[in-house]
């Protein structure tokens, strides 16, 4: 009997196997963390080789450490960063660069070039997204342009990809250069309207179709793992962007719901359907998945740097020893002393799409501590957040009734709560917060039967708290009204 799924979830920090059970339970884990690469200011890369080998690894470990066989794994799922640009030889496998990772910024003369040439309403139009070096096709136009490689990618000889497809290539039976319709709807490079590369956009940046994947549904058997992988072979059964597959593992199956996943960076998505929703408030029309040829649409808004700012106080600032020491810190504080961070590390994402922006921290005075700046850093993540929901209940004319959250950092009770008073809306916490993982895994278990349907998976999901609204909405405004200045100093600064 083939009891168990397993989640490949790639991330920017680090890769995870995750096992479930058929009731959607998260029976174990395994971690493997990885460098970052930065070459220059704004600049961020990624070995190839180390997602690779973190990935495999963690799926292996966490076969070895429950004792299960391969012949009780129905299916494997994968999700994965997004945006993150890989290029390789196509006969050799062997990467011509580091993987331009998707908070890199090298980029955005193209994007600046792109605009001056008027495909900016085209991009807005076909893609659905915003012209921002945060999506694929400038990182490829770069590698492409810097390395001299034009010749070579029209003749085939080169394959791009997302991780989903470096993946897929390096771990999946036969090679398929393929990516899934979520993955490629992130790269600026595919008309979500015709699910197919954009040849006006192609040819603007001097990308040859033959150096591009085959665009594949979000659920379906990709093929076999390479059997040395797990001892034997397994279907590799979804691909989906991890954002996307939060969405699904949060069980936003219908128009209109709203989950916000609390990582690197945050990330709000909406489920709008089976028609894309053209944003008027700086947000991307993207597409959430497609099975059985049936494509569900989502509007997103972005956060560049989330969960990344409390890894800058531990790992570059030394304020805190562990993620968890935030949450005590900042609740040690009546409130945060006036203190501001905007953590603009690498440009402020949706609404603003400001490249240039960079961080600051402001209103620091004598009496300003510790606790003061990770304080700080927290609500910081919960200013972005509301900044997101704003813009999409504009869009949307919808008003959300809860959000679901997920991710490393709403585990964070303070932060979950300040998100409540922030948004005065309601904030539901899942009994499984990996969603992303389970996401992945539920998208894989319908492809392999595990499951029938939709309806089959909706009851997966289950509440574990529910964090209710209680700040006076005089001192909720005051927040961030707050926030909103120190966001205006961040951009001027960079002005």
């Amino acid at each position: 009997m083939q009891h168990y799924i397993i989640a490949m979830d790639q991330g920017t920090t680090s890769s995870r196997a995750v096992l479930f059970d058929r009731q959607g339970n998260a029976l174990a884990q395994h971690n493997i963390e990885y460098p970052q690469i930065y070459p220059q200011p704004g600049w961020v890369e990624h070995d190839p080789a180390a997602i690779l080998g973190t990935q495999t690894q963690a799926l292996r470990q966490l076969v070895s450490a429950t004792g299960i066989g391969p012949q009780e794994i129905a299916a494997v799922g994968l999700t994965n960063q997004r945006e993150t640009t890989l290029l390789w030889e196509r006969d050799t496998g062997k990467p011509v660069y580091n993987a331009i990772v998707w908070q890199c910024r090298r980029s955005a003369p193209y994007v600046e070039r792109l605009c001056a040439q008027g495909f900016e309403q085209h991009i807005r139009d076909t893609t659905g997204l915003i012209p921002d070096a945060y999506f694929s096709a400038t990182k490829l136009a770069w590698l492409l342009d810097e390395l001299n490689l034009h010749a070579r990618a029209q003749a085939g000889e080169l394959c791009f990809g997302t991780v989903d497809t470096w993946l897929a290539w390096n771990m999946v039976q036969g090679r398929p250069h393929v990516t899934d319709v979520s993955n490629a709807s992130r790269t600026m490079l595919f008309d979500i309207h015709t699910m197919d590369w954009d040849d006006t956009l192609l040819r603007a940046l001097h990308i040859p179709r033959a150096v591009l994947p085959e665009v594949i549904d979000t659920a379906g058997v990709v093929g076999e793992l390479k059997a040395d992988i797990l001892g034997a072979a397994v279907p590799l059964a979804s691909m989906a962007g991890d954002q996307q597959a939060a969405l699904f593992g949060q069980a936003c199956y219908r128009l209109g719901m709203l989950k916000n996943t609390y990582g690197t960076g945050c990330f709000l998505l909406m489920n709008t359907g089976h028609k894309p929703v053209a944003s008027q408030h700086r947000l991307v029309s993207t597409v959430a998945w497609r099975i059985g040829k049936t494509t569900t649409y989502a509007l997103e808004g972005s956060v560049f740097i989330g969960g990344a700012a409390v890894q800058w106080l531990r790992d570059e600032m030394g304020l805190i020893q562990s993620a968890a020491e935030s949450e005590t810190l900042a609740a040690s504080l009546t409130d945060n002393g006036g203190v501001y961070m905007v953590p603009a590390f690498t440009g402020l994402g949706a609404p603003y799409w400001d490249m240039y922006s960079r961080g600051l921290i402001m209103g620091l005075t004598r009496g300003s501590g510790r606790a003061h700046i990770v304080r700080a850093a927290l609500e910081s993540i919960a200013y972005q957040s509301v900044d997101l929901v704003e813009a999409m209940a504009r869009d949307s004319g919808v008003r959300p009734k809860e959000l679901r959250v997920d991710g490393g950092a709403s585990a964070n009770g303070f932060l979950m709560q300040y998100q409540a008073d922030m948004l005065q809306t309601p904030v539901v916490r899942p009994a499984v917060t990996e969603t992303t993982a389970l996401g992945a895994a539920l998208l894989a278990g319908l492809a392999v039967e595990v499951w029938p349907d939709l309806a089959a998976v909706s009851g997966i999901w289950r509440q574990e708290r529910r964090f209710e609204p209680t700040m006076p909405q005089t001192a909720r405004d005051q927040a961030l009204l707050g926030w909103h200045g120190a966001v205006a100093r961040a951009r001027s600064r960079a002005e």
